[in-house]
């Protein structure tokens, strides 16, 4: 068998992460594993560095207020897309802290206003506690100009891993109910696209490769989802529709083949698609710029090809 193509950087991190001893967060509770991924963020990720706005914001939710972030290159904008972004983290982990040097370098790469949402985790708040956040959270975004001090004109979805998810979700939801202003584009990225179909990526790169099989089901049992509903699994609707679309797998990623699948399902489907591939690196690759220096070209082809996306749904 022929070993996997596995880039210099992404090798010696590998080695650094499994060589650590104790615990992976599967093996603790979920407000330790979260404290976990919160610290691994000084160690692997970049600087948040320097943004015209970051400011905090909540907009109302199905069971309370839903906490955002705006991060904005520009102190004052005039109409035009918005991003709205969802965190990844199993449905689980993560928060606006976790992935914010990701948002800030994305507003600064893209130029457009990003809105970050904190949607519910399980096991506290299952299934479908989170895309009901995420959808409410983007009809609120299309439709809240004043509140934001941008409006929105359109809205791009994007997110990573269970953010992802959440993206594909969201837009499903505003193509079949619209929202204020239409989804222009959607990214996303290393998605959870089809989490109820087993594929070969989670045999092969299931240990040893950041994310783990044993990972996964954890993630599985705590989020508590109905496989069969559409809201956790959104390749059972159909994605004829959709809005033009960005798909970013990692080629040594276990959910790796759930991206694949969902770029060929939105083009069978008649959607404009581009698919990218980031070729020998890991899932996670957004939150690991200071480990992996070799994302940061990743994420910026991806940013280059989501503005031709945007730019061709602008005209």
């Amino acid at each position: 068998m022929n070993l996997p193509f596995v880039r210099p950087d992404v090798r010696a991190f590998l080695d650094y992460l499994n060589r650590l001893p104790g615990p992976r967060s599967h093996e603790v509770s979920p407000p330790e594993a979260r404290e976990m991924m919160m610290k691994s963020r000084w160690v692997a990720d970049s600087p948040v560095g320097e943004l015209a706005v970051i400011r905090d914001l909540a907009c109302p939710g199905p069971a309370g207020d839903i906490r955002l972030r705006l991060y904005e290159a520009r102190e004052e904008r005039g109409p035009g897309p918005l991003l709205v972004f969802y965190h990844g983290g199993g449905f689980v982990l993560g928060d606006l802290d976790t992935h914010e040097p990701f948002c800030a370098e994305l507003a600064r790469l893209i130029d457009l206003p990003v809105v970050a949402v904190d949607y519910r985790l399980a096991p506290e708040h299952p299934w479908p506690a989170g895309p009901e956040d995420a959808i409410a959270a983007a009809r609120w975004i299309a439709a809240s100009g004043a509140e934001l001090g941008r409006e929105a004109t359109g809205i791009v979805t994007c997110g990573d891993s269970a953010g992802g998810n959440l993206a594909i979700v969201a837009s499903l939801a505003l193509r079949d109910a619209p929202a204020a202003v239409p989804v222009i584009a959607q990214w996303p990225i290393y998605p959870a696209a089809d989490p109820a179909k087993g594929y070969p990526s989670f045999e092969d790169f299931g240990e040893g490769y950041l994310l783990t099989r044993d990972g996964m089901r954890w993630f599985d049992r705590c989020y508590a989802p109905d496989a069969k509903d559409w809201r956790y699994a959104p390749m059972r609707k159909s994605q004829a529709g959709m809005p033009p679309t960005l798909v970013v797998t990692a080629s040594l990623d276990p959910i790796r083949d759930q991206g694949r699948a969902y770029a060929a399902a939105c083009a069978a489907a008649g959607v404009p698609t581009v698919f990218l591939e980031a070729e020998g690196n890991i899932h996670g690759f957004i939150n690991l710029r200071k480990a992996i220096p070799s994302s940061d070209g990743d994420i910026k082809r991806c940013v280059d090809m989501l503005k031709l996306l945007i730019a061709g749904a602008a005209r």
